[in-house]
């Protein structure tokens, strides 16, 4: 894929307000489940390079490779927990709203897992990691995971 447009070049302030952004929210609730997530979303938009970026990460903190396998049949297979289970149909739920508002089960089965505080940063996060597929599919980009630390930072240090 031929990138369009560098959008760090474009508004590298900006950008790195995301980033930055992004970072913050990501920390906010267990990397497990956030990596899970990311990926899950990332495979239902499309988005190679989030999916290749997510599951170096998540094998970078101890995921195994069955369960990056199994993550687009995760109803099906048995290796999650219960509450990796609410976040992953809470996942589905909101990356997928322009097909309908069908998320009251998602949610119910977010409650039973999740405090109200982390229901609202699992919803940040599932907002970020969605945010970040349509910068990578809208601009072409795909970048090294290597490359994309390098390059934030780069332009920490400019800030």
């Amino acid at each position: 894929m031929t990138a369009k447009l560098n959008p760090v070049a474009a508004a590298p302030d900006l950008m790195r307000l995301w980033f930055d952004t992004s970072i913050a929210i990501n920390q906010s609730l267990d990397p497990t489940i956030t990596e899970l997530v990311k990926i899950r979303a990332s495979q239902i938009n499309g988005c190679a390079n989030c999916i290749n970026m997510h599951t170096i990460e998540a094998r970078g903190q101890g995921e195994t490779e069955q369960r990056i396998y199994l993550l687009s049949a995760w109803r099906e297979a048995p290796c999650y927990t219960d509450r990796e289970r609410a976040a992953l149909g809470w996942t589905e739920a909101l990356t997928r709203l322009s097909e309908g508002h069908t998320h009251e089960a998602a949610y119910e089965a977010l409650e039973a897992h999740f405090t109200e505080e982390e229901r609202v940063k699992l919803t940040l996060i599932i907002n970020i990691i969605n945010g970040w597929n349509r910068i990578a599919v809208g601009f072409g980009g795909f970048i090294d995971p290597a490359a994309a630390k390098t390059l934030w930072a780069r332009t920490e240090a400019v800030a």
